[in-house]
């Protein structure tokens, strides 16, 4: 009997490369606008007519900055959300893989975070994601998964990247911070990564999947000029203090892939590596529009 899979969040960054993941498998793929995962009588009837046996949830509130004053929004998506969706699952079998983030911890480590160092979020978004961390493993503690990751890109909506990409095209020189580090994660990587957990045996738990290796802001944006045939030189470093944002940014959002090695999972692929596959195969769809 094959696996049935629910993704959520289906129309996002990751929930485009889940799908794209998991072709060929029953898989029952919703978007925002086809599932509030907040509302508990539309996730119950879609959990018992579907009867998944893994649901993935790549719902999310990510806008960072509009969470600090909206902290209510992002909570209901962040938070309630994946207590909606536990709930909905518990008394049965079925496996909740809840992706979660970095801006759970307070970003001021000075090593690789395990997934049982102390959490400490600076900013709305990283509460509200922690909130539904919490939820996800006290309500299912022996089906409920927590993924952390990181600096994530994909074809699919506005990233990092793409910004950079459009802005190599726009401008003589770029400015980025070099004093914010971590690892820059590949949806499609990511997505793989997921899927593998859902068929794997891992035990339930927290884990960390991000691409492996880091570098700053800086550095990603020299190797996304590298990518484009640009000359890296144009990337012009600076601080955190030259662009103050609305939402404090952890310093150091590295973490650490020891649980999910030991769990048996395929570590993913450096970070370089990884955007020189990006390029080779979403491209275009990386691309901004020309004007």
């Amino acid at each position: 009997m094959s696996t049935r899979w629910l993704v959520t969040g289906a129309g996002g960054q990751l929930g485009t490369d889940l799908v794209a993941a998991l072709a060929g498998e029953d898989v029952r793929a919703v978007a925002r606008a086809e599932l509030d995962i907040a509302d508990s009588s539309s996730v119950a009837r879609i959990v018992d007519e579907f009867a998944p046996d893994v649901v993935v949830n790549a719902a999310a509130y990510t806008a960072v900055d509009a969470a600090e004053t909206d902290e209510d929004a992002a909570y209901r998506v962040n938070a309630t959300g994946p207590a909606v969706l536990a709930a909905a699952l518990g008394g049965t079998k079925t496996r909740l893989i809840h992706v979660s983030t970095d801006y759970v911890f307070a970003g001021d480590a000075g090593r690789p975070y395990e997934v049982d160092d102390a959490t400490g979020p600076k900013s709305a978004y990283g509460r509200t994601k922690l909130a539904g961390e919490l939820a996800v493993r006290e309500l299912l503690p022996d089906t409920g998964y927590v993924v952390r990751t990181a600096w994530v890109y994909g074809a699919t909506g506005a990233n990092f990247v793409k910004t950079m990409i459009r802005l190599e095209r726009e401008r003589d020189t770029v400015s980025v911070v070099d004093d914010q580090r971590g690892s820059p994660t590949w949806s499609a990587d990511l997505a793989a990564g997921l899927v593998e957990l859902g068929r794997s045996t891992a035990p339930a738990g927290i884990y960390h999947c991000t691409n492996s290796g880091d570098t700053t802001w800086f550095g990603l944006t020299r190797a996304i000029f590298e990518e484009l045939g640009a000359n890296p030189d144009r990337v012009q470093p600076t601080t955190t203090d030259a662009f103050p944002r609305p939402a404090p940014r952890p310093t150091y959002s590295v973490l650490s892939a020891a649980a999910w090695q030991r769990a048996g999972l395929t570590p993913l692929r450096p970070w370089r590596d990884a955007l020189r596959a990006a390029f080779s195969t979403s491209g275009e769809a990386l691309r901004p529009t020309q004007s």
